[in-house]
């Protein structure tokens, strides 16, 4: 993954754990130069550790800032840093729903607007989101998700226009339920929301929707962030790609 001989260098956002770890060890290990940004990044994970809020403008400007003092480039963006708050429309704290925006919808627009001449410098420069199914469908108690994950397949549609003439791809990868702490810590919340014991969440509230009853792996998702990263992935843009477990074919 290298272009015009020179390491491709790529920022993964939410990269401590989950899913953003698992992507940047899967990019890291195919030969890109990683940026691992996150509120408490792990100096014995994957790339080049970075502390930032991502809430706010100025952590989203100094994580593309750190990429570009490092490696001198930016040739792949992968906005993936995410939280979750579960409770009903009428129980749903404000400050709530202005943090899941701020991090879910908010970031990747800033990561974008700072990271845009550099990856269209790169003269191969790729957007690949984060989003989930709930991007594309809807569960209830989870509005702030739900509604920034939509606004992010809005927000790359128009990227992919944009970056169109400027060589830039921009794409997203929506996972059904994914194996990471942010799942596992829903578990109490749903059971509130729901009436439900806790053991009884993951069968009838967290996997009923997917078709296949199981959860994927953050590899599996790294894997496919990996294609649309590599020189296979050059035709998808403006895409949303669902990996769902069959929970969209409904």
């Amino acid at each position: 993954m290298s272009s015009g001989g020179e390491t491709r260098c790529a920022l993964v956002t939410g990269a401590a754990g989950g899913i953003g770890r698992a992507i940047a060890t899967r990019l890291e290990s195919e030969g890109l130069s990683v940026v691992a940004a996150d509120l408490e990044p792990d100096s014995d994970g994957p790339g080049h550790p970075v502390a930032c809020d991502l809430t706010g403008a100025e952590g989203n400007r100094a994580a593309v800032q750190a990429a570009l003092d490092e490696f001198g480039r930016l040739d792949v963006l992968v906005p993936n840093a995410g939280v979750q708050h579960v409770a009903p429309i009428d129980e749903f704290a404000e400050e709530r729903w202005d943090q899941l925006i701020a991090l879910l919808l908010t970031s990747p627009f800033l990561l974008a607007k700072y990271a845009w001449s550099a990856l269209a410098e790169s003269g191969e420069g790729r957007y690949v989101a984060v989003a989930s199914a709930h991007g594309l469908v809807a569960s209830p108690h989870k509005v702030a998700y739900v509604a920034a994950k939509h606004g992010l397949l809005g927000l790359v549609k128009t990227l992919a226009l944009e970056g169109a003439d400027r060589g830039i791809t921009a794409t997203a990868v929506c996972p059904g339920f994914v194996r990471t702490p942010l799942v596992e810590n829903q578990i109490a919340d749903q059971a509130r929301a729901n009436d439900l014991p806790e053991e009884r969440v993951l069968e009838e509230v967290i996997l009923a929707p997917h078709a296949i009853k199981r959860l994927i792996e953050p590899e599996e998702v790294a894997a496919v962030v990996a294609l649309l990263a590599g020189p296979e992935g050059s035709a998808f843009t403006g895409a949303a790609l669902p990996m769902d477990l069959g929970w969209t074919a409904r």
